[in-house]
Parts: C-alpha cells; structure tokens; sequence
C-alpha cells in the first residue's frame, strides 16, 4: 500500500482511580499508530458503497479507525492496529485486482487473520463468461482447490452453502478451457426424497433432470449458454444418473460425484473405480442429509473410512465457517446440527 507509515509508543489517556504504574507504562509501550494512504481512486472500492465495507472493518477490529480523505489512521494496541493495517492491505490489493470488496470479504480477510494472505486466497481466481470472478472466499475453500490440484480423487464435505459444488464445476470448467481434459462429466445418485419420481412426466432422463439443476445452474454461469448447449451435444459437458456410469472407463475426464452421501458403498466403489488416464474426480456431500433408507451406509462415510491416508485421495471438510449464503443460513444450520451433535455425545 502506498504512502504507509508508523509510529509507535503512542499512550491512550488514563481512567479515573488507582493506575499500576507499571501496568499503565506496559500499555502504553504496547500503543502504536499506523497511517495509511488508499491510492487514488481506490477509495469507493475499499470503503465500500455508503461506506458499508469501512463500517464493518471499524466493527471487526479492536482499535481506533480515522479516516480523512483517502488517509486512514490506526491508533490502539500493536497488534489489533496490525491486524487492521492488514486487513486494509488486503481490502486494497482486492481493489487493485478489480474484485469488488463487500463487507462479507471484509469479515472473511478479518477471520483469516492475514489480509495479505486473505488477497491470495481470494485472488485465486477463475473466469466466468461474463468475466465474473469465481473464486475460493474462505481457507477451507483455498484448501479445496488447491486439493483438487494437486490430487486424482478429492472429497469435498460439509453443509450447504459452502461452495462444494460450485468451486468443483468452476475448477472443472477451468481444466476444460486449459485443455487439461476433453471433458466434464457430472453424476449424481437419484435418491427421492420425499416425492416419486414415477409422476414426473417423461422418460427417464426427463424424470431425473430436476435433480441436476444445480449442476445446470453452476455451468449457465459459467459458460455462454449457446456454448454449454454446443459442448452438451457434441458430450463435452455429460449429465447423468449414477447408474449410468457403471462398465465405463472415463479417460481425460474432469468428473464431479454430487450428492454422494446417498450413495452406498458398493456404489462409491463402482464410481471410483471409473478413473481412467488423465482424469481427475471431485465427489461432493453433506452427511447430515442423508436419504438412504434407515440403516443404509452412506458411502460417502464408508469411502472416508476405507480411502483416508491413500495416495493421490484426499478429503477437505468444509464448516459452518464456510458457508457463503447468507448469515441466516449459517444459523439454520447450527439450529439443525445441534441435536445431532447432542445425540452423538450421549
């Protein structure tokens, strides 16, 4: 950041009655000031509009916030005015690289403590058609990515929300569009749960389309429709029950299980065991939502049991901290998993 500078040992004013001396002089050793200068034109963006990303920064940090102009100053404890300076670093690097900050990045740089690192994590970045930025906003998500990478098989699990699916087809379009597979195979198990699939009108792929429209949703943000259309015919982009893909061998494939803890074991294997040449397989699911029928395995659980520690598998467990819907939904989940946690301790 331009034009930043510090000065240290700056006391705060005492309070009424006895003060330790000692403790008053270990305080004000530990005051310090910052001064910060957001470049020309970048003002709008950190501060957010009316404002919204500056007010939510003065209510995450723990020390004064004076702002003058594009001049920011800093007064309090040294390392809760080193922890705004780099939240505000990391606010302007953001702006510099055209992502847009909002008062939720703000809180998720804050949360990861490193505004620095917070710019790496976010400008981890993958192009939609539209040129909107998709990218991980959280570490546990940084971690995904970089697991699906660096490995053949990863597991992404953890609640809604948390961008397990999303960042999955987004890496997925990103290995198409670097040519580093010929092609996208997204899978899911149809496992109805609560309706019948027999009363949907169609044939069998008609019945089950309704259950990958959040597979549709993420590819029709992130490819031109009339392309996504063209890759759909020519199989570039496939969709497809799970039954489907038993007897196949899928070579130069970016392929994405979802909603695998309805799946069994026996079909987790038969899944896994499609990895061909060159290809690489993302399995995505929640195990509080499981819709097997009572006392099936989910194997999703099975497949943690049986791969962990296995070469070139990885699993990534995303949290409520991870959850990139809004607040509310990070208490519907709380609400919802509170009982379970209770009745797995008793």
């Amino acid at each position: 950041m331009q034009g930043k500078g510090r000065e240290t040992n700056i006391t705060s004013g005492s309070r009424l009655g006895r003060v330790d001396p000692a403790r008053q002089a270990e305080q004000a050793e530990n005051q310090t000031e910052a001064r910060l200068v957001i470049p020309p034109g970048r003002t709008l963006e950190v501060f957010g509009e009316r404002d919204s990303v500056l007010r939510k920064v003065e209510e995450l940090v723990g020390c004064d916030v004076i702002v003058r102009g594009n001049e920011i100053t800093l007064r309090g404890e040294s390392r809760e005015v080193e922890k705004a300076e780099e939240l505000f670093n990391g606010l302007v690097g953001l702006a510099e690289n055209n992502a847009q900050p909002t008062p939720e990045v703000a809180e998720r740089l804050y949360r990861m403590g490193d505004g620095n690192e917070g710019r790496r994590v976010l400008g981890d970045v993958i192009l939609s058609h539209r040129g909107r930025r998709i990218s991980p906003k959280t570490r546990n998500q940084k971690e995904y990515t970089d697991a699906i990478r660096e490995n053949e098989v990863v597991f992404g699990v953890g609640p809604a929300g948390t961008g397990k699916t999303y960042l999955a087809v987004a890496m997925a379009v990103d290995a198409l569009n670097r040519g580093d597979v010929n092609r996208i195979i997204l899978t899911r198990p149809v496992v109805e749960a609560g309706e019948s699939l027999g009363f949907l009108p169609g044939d069998v792929m008609a019945k089950v389309d309704p259950y990958f429209k959040p597979l549709y949703d993420a590819l029709y943000e992130m490819l031109d429709p009339s392309k996504f259309q063209t890759h759909l015919e020519r199989g570039i982009i496939e969709i497809a029950p799970l039954a489907f893909m038993r007897g196949r061998t899928l070579n130069d494939a970016f392929i994405i299980l979802d909603e695998a803890q309805n799946t069994t074991p026996q079909q987790m294997k038969m899944f896994l065991t499609r990895l061909g040449f060159g290809s690489r397989i993302v399995v995505t699911g929640d195990i509080t939502q499981v819709d097997l029928p009572q006392g099936k395995v989910s194997g999703l659980e099975d497949a943690r049991g049986k791969l962990s520690g296995v070469k070139g598998v990885d699993f990534v467990d995303l949290g409520r901290d991870d959850i990139v819907r809004s607040d509310l939904v990070m208490r519907i989940v709380d609400a919802y998993e509170e009982p379970v946690q209770n009745q797995r301790q008793s």
